[in-house]
């Protein structure tokens, strides 16, 4: 058995049959979802600098939080598994109790600058005392202090449809760009300023 039921449920395998969609993912049931990291995604994950981990307390409650650092934060540790460091500061620790009682988990990775979004189904757990495997995800130079690490297991993962990703950049993004407007400008007005003082000795 694959792990399409992973992902399409016996539920959602019904919404779609009574909406229409079963029929397209037909061979993706039959196939299963890639669990394993392929140089594609490790390519995507290494540019991100935002994440949202979804968690569920054991009678289901769900709960979304924000996961944020240096691009590139969340560290692929081998072929199934991903990490990060869980930095000091969040005090509500309700991620930390949910994935206590329920280790199931979810991560949502959205590029808006490449209208691009990929979603990991898999277990997830938290990690305290591991002082060397904080220090391989934490990236040095970080203005944070990490605590912990949370590790994630690929069960499933999906490219997601494009559609109304509004495009957005980082400030980063926007300063690279912006630099090589700004050379492109300097280049030009040398050039402006040598035909100038060309122009000037014919006179």
């Amino acid at each position: 058995m694959n792990n399409s039921a992973r992902v399409f449920t016996p539920a959602v395998q019904k919404a779609q049959a009574e909406r229409g969609s079963a029929k397209a993912y037909e061979r993706r049931i039959a196939e299963g979802f890639p669990d394993r990291v392929t140089p594609e995604l490790a390519s995507f994950i290494a540019e991100q600098d935002t994440a949202f981990l979804a968690t569920a307390s054991a009678d289901g409650a769900p709960y979304l939080q924000h996961r944020g650092g240096p691009k590139g934060f969340i560290k692929v540790i081998d072929e199934r598994t991903l990490g990060f460091a869980d930095y000091r500061g969040n005090r509500q620790y309700i991620t930390l109790a949910n994935l206590s009682e329920n280790d199931r988990a979810f991560l949502f990775l959205l590029d808006p600058a490449r209208k691009q979004r990929i979603k990991l189904w898999g277990r997830a757990r938290v990690v305290e005392n591991d002082a060397a495997l904080v220090e391989r995800l934490f990236d040095k130079g970080y203005k944070a202090r990490p605590e912990r690490a949370i590790v994630f297991t690929i069960e499933a993962w999906d490219v997601n449809c494009s559609s109304h990703i509004v495009t957005r950049f980082t400030e980063a993004d926007i300063a690279e760009a912006m630099a090589t407007v700004q050379a492109k400008i300097a280049e030009l007005e040398t050039e402006n300023a040598r035909l100038r003082a060309a122009l000037a000795e014919k006179l």
